[in-house]
């Protein structure tokens, strides 16, 4: 088999509810603080559209908060919410599409500032309303879906979580009251945006503070998890992890993506270190960086249909042309990830 033969399934274009993406590849979403006061400028378009340009069939951006005080700490984390900032999202919607590509932003809450127990009802009402009307705003600004972002240890993955879900109201208590405000949200979006637009819902076992963490011990707790978030609208997983090629549960090679689109029969996207040749958590040690890794074990899961998507982060950070070097067979000519890299090529 030819290297382009190889790598022909990342190419292949995959239809989502009415929208089809030109390939596999998905930009995952990586935090940059380079939207001052929560506003994307014209720097934002052409980091994204230089991506889509290169041949990624899906981009998610960055987390883009909600509106409520504790959505964000971060002052150059961009809004999905106010004028300034919703127009400079368009004018990123307009360059990527111009681009031949689809984008969707990850809508997000980092996270309540003791534990999600200090919520009231009331307070979890306007969050979920502030995520409704964030997804509100993405569609009529063009994008092409939203992405929920429920994993990392942020605020909907805290609810998830039982280590940092200490209620005993409908919000909390066993697996499946503890997705109660994610089913709050999907539902309060669905409403918002109707039958047809596409929810994404990332989500993790691991977090930021606890890389060993397990929503679910095994496919049958996995499955009773993911039953509500189904019924309450949710298209697709973005089923995020350290390492894609590793099994999510013994007695199985199938990773977490691969596992959740078994139990739902819904698309899922793999994420995990594509493309790099360590996992990502290493790369922040004092002056390590990665080089490129063989993709041919994600090419062999995609093509057996174990995942549909294949998200890749730090890779495309460090080279817009990523995608477009793989497609080719340019694989000399891939940029390993540095961080001085990552500096000149944003």
């Amino acid at each position: 088999m030819t290297y382009a033969q190889s790598v022909q399934s990342l190419f292949k274009p995959f239809t989502f509810g009415k929208i089809t993406l030109s390939s596999r590849i998905v930009m995952a979403p990586m935090t940059r603080q380079f939207s001052p006061d929560g506003v994307p400028g014209s720097d934002v378009a052409d980091y994204y559209r230089r991506r889509a340009e290169n041949g990624v069939g899906l981009i998610v951006t960055e987390g883009t908060v909600v509106q409520h005080p504790d959505a964000s700490n971060q002052g150059n984390v961009p809004h999905l919410y106010g004028e300034a900032a919703l127009g400079g999202w368009a004018n990123v919607v307009t360059a990527v599409h111009e681009a031949g590509g689809r984008i969707i932003p990850q809508i997000w809450h980092m996270g309540a500032r003791g534990h999600v127990g200090d919520y009231s009802e009331s307070d979890i009402a306007s969050i979920v309303q502030s995520f409704a009307q964030s997804a509100l705003e993405a569609k009529r600004l063009g994008f092409d879906g939203i992405e929920l972002h429920g994993a990392h240890g942020y605020l909907i993955d805290q609810f998830f979580w039982e280590k940092t879900n200490p209620r005993t109201d409908s919000y909390g208590g066993d697996m499946v009251a503890r997705t109660r405000f994610a089913v709050e949200i999907i539902e309060a979006c669905r409403r918002a945006v109707g039958p047809e637009f596409p929810i994404v819902l990332r989500f993790s076992q691991w977090k930021a503070t606890d890389y060993t963490a397990k929503l679910a011990e095994s496919p049958a707790e996995l499955e009773k998890f993911l039953a509500p978030l189904v019924d309450a609208g949710v298209d697709m997983f973005h089923c995020s992890t350290r390492r894609f090629w590793e099994p999510e549960f013994e007695g199985s090679d199938l990773n977490l993506a691969g596992w959740t689109k078994k139990l739902t029969g819904k698309p899922t996207i793999t994420v995990g270190s594509v493309g790099l040749d360590g996992d990502f958590t290493s790369l922040f040690t004092e002056g390590k960086g990665a080089n490129h890794a063989k993709i041919d074990g994600l090419i062999e899961r995609l093509e057996r249909e174990e995942f549909d998507l294949v998200a890749v982060g730090r890779a495309l950070l460090v080279d817009p042309a990523w995608a477009s070097k793989i497609r080719d067979g340019r694989t000399a000519e891939l940029i390993p990830f540095t961080s001085e890299a990552v500096k000149t090529l944003y």
